[in-house]
């Protein structure tokens, strides 16, 4: 089986779109969507719609819950913009996505791991920055779930682990966006490097999973124009480098 794991397109319809053109030329057997599919500042709606007509196996991440909920004032940015620009349908459509998935007996979705939808799974924050976890931490965190591969986001950093069980869990990285400061549990920064859109194919082979990272070229500029339309200076300079903070 050879599977494309897709996550976090964040309504950034052109990386999804270069994206899905090159899995397109990958022969695989199934593409999985891990959530945080439309909040952000560029395109829910257009998003949505292209995503509703694949009708991929998808979940949803913590910001499909957040703009779900009743009090817009009480939304962030990306998700108030989501909310507002979606319709009844679409909507609908984002209600009805389960938590968790899986797709075979060996294969389980989750957004971010097995029991939440905002903790970091191959992650821990040290000094504001994301690094990768030690491994006796990601076994506590996947106890939960026994899948020999699991699929997860959430934290927008391509990530492949291996624990002693012989457990895989690999983390795509982001389609939409490739840096954020975010403020959970406490306040932090991602920065992949470059605007690249990202995910990863996994394939099952005689001596286990194997996984590859790929990041797609894709006009970067005309989303971060989109962005810049709706005064979003943060998401600019995510979409044009892939860092946040100043070069």
């Amino acid at each position: 089986m050879k599977i494309a794991a897709i996550s976090d397109i964040h309504g950034n319809l052109g990386a999804l779109d270069a994206v899905l053109a090159d899995i397109g030329r990958r022969e695989v057997d199934m593409v999985v969507n891990l959530g945080d599919i439309l909040s952000g500042p560029l395109l829910p709606g257009e998003t949505a719609d292209r995503l509703m007509a694949l009708d991929l196996p998808t979940i949803r991440g913590n910001h499909e819950r957040q703009l779900l909920a009743p009090d817009r004032d009480a939304m962030g940015l990306s998700d108030r913009h989501a909310a507002e620009c979606i319709n009844g349908p679409q909507r609908e459509w984002l209600s009805k996505l389960p938590a968790t998935m899986w797709v075979a007996d060996d294969v389980f979705l989750c957004h971010a791991t097995p029991e939440s939808d905002v903790e970091c799974f191959l992650e821990d924050i040290r000094d504001g920055e994301l690094i990768p976890a030690a491994l006796r931490e990601i076994e506590v965190r996947a106890k939960p779930c026994a899948a020999p591969l699991i699929l997860c986001g959430h934290t927008h950093i391509p990530r492949v682990a291996r624990l002693a069980n012989g457990q895989v869990i690999v983390n795509p990285g982001s389609v939409g966006i490739q840096a954020y400061y975010g403020n959970h549990p406490i306040p932090h920064t991602v920065e992949i490097g470059s605007p690249h859109a990202r995910y990863a194919l996994v394939e099952a082979s005689a001596g286990g999973w194997i996984a590859e990272l790929i990041a797609v070229p894709y006009d970067w500029e005309a989303a971060a124009r989109i962005a810049e339309r709706q005064a979003r200076p943060d998401w600019v300079r995510a979409l044009r480098t892939g860092f946040v903070r100043a070069q």
